[in-house]
């Protein structure tokens, strides 16, 4: 009786063996697109964000390069964000409304990846002729920046400007770049090591710091698998 059972299971144990050894590698990989980040592109962006002439595209969008001015002078470039990851805000020193917990909000991520080099921070003033240098630094020192993990820059407005609308898609405005015609939004830029943008989060809410965290380790996780 035994012996006629296992004939007769037999083939159904040779079914699931091999129906186990299909279907599992393909539903582990599906899961692992599923948790891999989406690549941003101005067509993914609110259009109110996204300069006139690069809604179109729809893909391979990175951040263009850029020199400015950080909080002690020294020249910051795209170069000196190679092949790291790094979370990118616009600000201005004098803000007392979102500013304050965005700093915040920074200021905690810094401690939490301080001993990370993969992970650095870059800050835009959209105030550049009222935040110089010496603004910055004394900004800098109030916040706890560490030099070398957190850049706080200023620079040509026209090009901090460029970045926000062309680049990072963190500005509202329908201006040009003159004095009066940025307003810039709660967004931190989650951007990887070949400058694309990876995701976009609420820089005043802790629950977005904490999504944020986890799609930091999720990109980790995308280059240690490369």
């Amino acid at each position: 009786m035994e012996s006629k059972f296992f004939r007769k299971s037999l083939p159904t144990f040779i079914f699931l063996v091999i129906f186990s050894a299909v279907v599992i590698p393909i539903f582990y990989n599906l899961l692992k697109v599923e948790t891999k980040l989406k690549v941003y592109s101005p067509a993914d962006v609110n259009p109110r964000l996204v300069d006139f002439s690069v809604k179109h595209i729809t893909k391979d969008h990175t951040i263009a390069d850029f020199k400015l001015s950080n909080q002690n002078g020294e020249i910051i470039t795209n170069k000196t964000y190679a092949n790291k990851i790094y979370v990118a805000d616009f600000f201005f020193t004098r803000c007392q409304s979102i500013c304050i917990a965005m700093a915040y909000n920074m200021s905690e991520l810094q401690d939490f990846y301080k001993n990370d080099a993969d992970i650095m921070f870059l800050s835009h003033s959209v105030t550049p002729v009222m935040d110089s240098v010496s603004v910055l630094k004394d900004y800098a020192e109030r916040k706890g920046v560490v030099d070398g993990k957190w850049n706080v820059t200023t620079g040509s407005k026209k090009h901090i400007y460029e970045l926000a609308r062309k680049s990072y898609f963190a500005v509202l405005d329908e201006g040009n770049g003159d004095e009066d015609d940025f307003i810039h939004t709660e967004q931190f830029v989650l951007v990887d090591k070949e400058r694309r943008i990876r995701g976009y989060y609420d820089g005043t809410e802790k629950e977005d710091m904490v999504k944020l965290k986890k799609d930091i380790a999720l990109l980790k996780d995308e280059y240690a698998s490369k």
